[in-house]
């Protein structure tokens, strides 16, 4: 619903969709949902109790059902997503290239945006909002297979539970016997590693 509304309010006006009004129109509804997910914990102590946890991000205290419910959506999107590999490498080449190709650019974007719903969302809702994670893992990724998403797909995946293991592994250890939430651990490995990579970046050769 949410990534239904931030394409239509992306949308309005003569213009049509442009990525500024996307990031514009989800920064709005951002700050509206936090607004009430907000009230909705000021007005219930057991709900904040319970929900605070997984707001900064956790895989503790995650059992099997929760797993269950959400394994059709993520299955749905990793097949989606492994078969979109090719289509997106040409894509990344620019979309007159990849309409020259004979490609469907419009349906392309469609279905990624649509496996970029089930599996955050499958996410979100088994591990709560882990930052960093998606942004590290994809140029690590990308730095060892190349730029052919038939690789960093899958690859992304795999290194992605890795990571998150790891960053799991490090918060519960890391101020023994009390234990950060893996989000945290995240954010503070993720931090670092934007500021590299916009230096790097800064640092090439026009």
């Amino acid at each position: 619903v949410t990534a239904v509304s931030v394409y239509a309010l992306g949308s309005l006006g003569r213009s049509g969709m442009t990525p500024l009004k996307l990031v514009l129109a989800g920064a709005v509804l951002s700050y509206l949902l936090a607004a009430l997910t907000t009230a909705v914990l000021i007005l219930s102590q057991r709900t904040l109790d319970e929900i605070r946890f997984w707001l900064a991000g956790s895989i503790a205290g995650r059992d099997l059902n929760v797993l269950i419910q959400v394994s059709p959506y993520i299955g749905l999107g990793l097949i989606i997503a492994f078969s979109l590999g090719k289509p997106i490498t040409a894509l990344s080449l620019g979309e007159d290239v990849a309409k020259g190709l004979g490609l469907q650019t419009g349906w392309i974007k469609t279905l990624s945006a649509i496996v970029v719903v089930l599996l955050a969302g499958s996410a979100v809702a088994l591990a709560g909002p882990i930052g960093f994670l998606g942004f590290i893992v994809p140029h690590m990724v990308r730095f060892w297979v190349g730029v052919d998403y038939r690789w960093i797909i899958p690859y992304a995946a795999i290194w992605g539970a890795m990571v998150l293991s790891l960053g799991d592994l490090a918060a519960r250890l890391l101020i023994r016997p009390q234990e950060l939430p893996v989000g945290v651990m995240m954010a503070l490995l993720g931090a670092p590693f934007f500021v590299y990579l916009v230096r790097s970046k800064q640092k090439r050769p026009a």
